[in-house]
């Protein structure tokens, strides 16, 4: 029997490198990323700073945190740095080992990483360059001196000191150095370079990161503190309004997801969002922008803005606003990518999901119908100049055309009584047909008869006698006005269904 050979294969360190850095960053899911391991570092100070000298972009990431040793810096700008099936801490932001490396060469093509030990004082560092790779063809990585590190340090504390309001009592133990970003150096001409990643970092950057990290930056203690050349980036808590007015909960439903377990609460943005959207929104997004899911892997905001593929963003769901809570037990079900941007809900709890965002769009809409209708109060109705006026109940907004507005005022004071009480039941019979869309008939003749009880089915009976009388047959009365007035076989009174000839 003839032995099988085997053939080792070895990637090209560059091809390969290049090819795992498009793993879908942009520059604010690579500082995220980057972010994440600071965080499960448990630093709660992060300053990330840049320089444009001679054409050439450098960013530097530096953290507050537990730092490393000089054996676990090694460890860690390993391809992968950990296995992927290894188990977690609950509150480990990490997942496939991976996430300094490719978040890094998605942005650069030579980084260093400077980290001590919490409460020691000397900095080993570790440098992955591309060009190194390229030359020599080999998987190696340098090994920096002491010389070096110090001039990094010194190049960082200077740059540092250019800001104004630093940290204070703020010592690094983490530096990452990206010397050099490709995606804005080859591709665009010299004088649009800094400009355009200026912008890419204080508008996209500063508000991605705000709401992303939103959580850690609102805790009780030692809340995280971000900022971008010494500019503190504030949280953005999409379901907490800086107003008075928060939104509506339709409460929070949990489903079962292997040892996990996923949490959905739905919000209903205020309708006056759609006239002030900034207690709602970041200055360069909208009340569409926002709209749609947030989920969240533990306290970290995975996803958000959009529907992800299961409905499709309209302008009259724009204040709607889903929360998804997982823990990081499932990535895989849940096909988180490595730049950790997108996941996917898994088909067994599509379901679950689906008809909780159809109740949410439902509400949603009903919210936003009710732009530009003035709420109705026993104080300001008598005076209202709008035609619709608004009441709340406890099935939603109801809608009613004004009495006392002018031209119907007119109108009713120049009838008698008997005109005047067909009148309004006319005005009853529209009314239920504004808020057919948004409620059953039920639900309106309910709150109608809650409203004016005193009266109603006595005027109701009087005008199917007097249409009676006219010679109209019971079921014209009842097609021609009962069903408009919301009634239905169920509904009638003993009366009406007397007058009907009705069992």
């Amino acid at each position: 029997m003839t032995e099988i050979e085997y053939e080792e294969i070895i990637p090209n360190p560059e091809s390969f490198i290049k090819s795992i850095a498009e793993q879908g960053y942009t520059l604010e899911t690579a500082l995220a990323d980057l972010i994440d391991n600071s965080v499960s570092a448990n630093a709660n100070k992060i300053e990330i700073l840049t320089v444009n000298k001679n054409d050439r972009l450098t960013v530097y990431i530096a953290d507050n945190g537990d730092g490393m040793t000089e054996s676990e810096l090694s460890i860690n700008m390993q391809f992968p740095s950990s296995s992927v099936d290894a188990p977690r801490n609950k509150n480990d932001l990490g997942r496939f080992g991976l996430g300094m490396k490719t978040a890094s060469f998605s942005q650069t093509r030579k980084f260093t990483v400077l980290s001590r030990k919490k409460g020691t004082k000397k900095y080993s560092a570790r440098t992955w360059d591309v060009q190194y790779l390229k030359e020599t063809g080999k998987w190696r990585i340098k090994k920096d001196t002491e010389e070096h590190i110090e001039a990094i340090i010194n190049d960082y504390k200077f740059n540092a000191s250019n800001h104004q309001k630093e940290f204070q009592d703020y010592a690094p133990n983490t530096i990452i150095v990206w010397e050099g970003l490709y995606k804005f150096e080859n591709y665009l001409k010299p004088e649009n370079q800094f400009r355009h990643f200026k912008e890419q970092l204080n508008k996209v950057t500063f508000e991605y990161l705000g709401i992303v990290f939103h959580n850690f930056m609102e805790r009780a203690e030692k809340p995280l503190q971000i900022r971008i050349n010494n500019k503190r980036i504030d949280s953005f808590n999409p379901f907490l309004s800086r107003s008075k007015k928060q939104p509506r909960s339709l409460g929070l439903k949990e489903m079962r997801f292997g040892k996990d377990v996923l949490k959905m609460e739905a919000f209903v943005l205020p309708v006056s969002a759609c006239d002030d959207e900034s207690d709602w929104t970041t200055e360069n997004n909208n009340l569409m922008d926002m709209e749609g899911l947030y989920i969240y892997r533990g306290d970290r905001v995975i996803f958000f803005g959009g529907w992800n593929n299961i409905i499709k963003k309209e302008t009259k769901l724009k204040l709607a606003r889903l929360k998804i809570q997982v823990g990081n037990l499932n990535d895989i079900k849940l096909q988180l990518n490595v730049s950790k941007s997108k996941i996917a809900i898994p088909y067994e709890l599509k379901i679950g999901v689906l008809k909780y965002i159809i109740e949410l769009r439902n509400e949603a809409k009903k919210e936003y119908n009710n732009r530009g209708v003035r709420r109705k109060s026993k104080t300001s109705s008598a005076n209202s100049s709008e035609l619709l006026t608004r009441t709340v109940s406890t099935k939603g907004a109801i809608y009613e055309i004004n009495k006392n507005y002018p031209l119907v005022d007119v109108v009713r004071k120049n009838l008698n009584k008997t005109h005047k009480r067909n009148f309004d039941l006319f005005l009853r019979s529209l009314n239920l047909l504004l808020n057919k869309q948004r409620h059953s008939d039920k639900d309106f003749l309910t709150f109608i008869e809650e409203q004016d009880s005193s009266s109603n089915n006595v005027d109701i009976e009087k005008a199917v006698k007097g249409l009676l009388e006219r010679n109209m047959k019971p079921d014209e009365v009842f097609k021609l006005l009962l069903k408009d007035l919301g009634y239905n076989e169920r509904n009638l009174t003993d009366n009406l269904k007397k007058l009907l000839n009705k069992k």
